[in-house]
């Protein structure tokens, strides 16, 4: 599947990846390049949706303002990349691009009640405070069959 990054980021990632896969026809070598798709957990960012819901739940605000919540995504518990990673680095045969993902596409707004619930708190949604980033699509997941990866739930 072709690639076509719209970031800087991203751009630098994709073309980190296709020189490794081009010296790895001339150095023959296992190449695992792992995907790390939308993480959350111990150590994450304090602007990520998350940790921002979390500052948010413990200063005790009435509502959680963030966006109309229609966007899918792909979180995994950053324990469990860990876990996918230590098992791909394990074996040598898997080789090529490796998807480190849930497999299964959430609604942002879902996550968050969900998250909520998880944590027994007692706060509202603003919905559609924020509008839609342009540069993000509105639905990205992985398929993490590749390394075995089934749906992992917020627990």
């Amino acid at each position: 599947m072709p690639t076509a990054p719209v970031t800087p980021y991203g751009l630098a990632k994709d073309t980190l990846r296709k020189f490794l896969e081009m010296l790895q026809e001339v150095h023959p070598f296992t190449l695992q390049w792992v995907r790390l798709f939308y993480l959350y957990g111990p150590g994450q960012n304090p602007k990520s949706l998350l940790s921002q819901l979390d500052a948010a739940i413990e200063q005790g605000d009435p509502v959680f303002r963030m966006s109309g919540g229609e966007q899918l995504r792909d979180y995994l518990p950053v324990e469990e990349a860990a876990r996918w990673i230590v098992q791909v680095a394990g074996h040598p045969e898997c080789n090529g691009i490796i998807n480190c993902c849930s497999g299964r596409p959430v609604s942002i707004r879902r996550l968050v009640e969900e998250y909520i619930a998880h944590r027994g708190a007692e706060i509202g949604l603003e919905l559609g405070y924020y509008p839609y980033p342009e540069y993000e699509p509105m639905a990205f997941w992985g398929d993490g069959r590749k390394i075995g990866i089934t749906h992992v739930s917020l627990d």
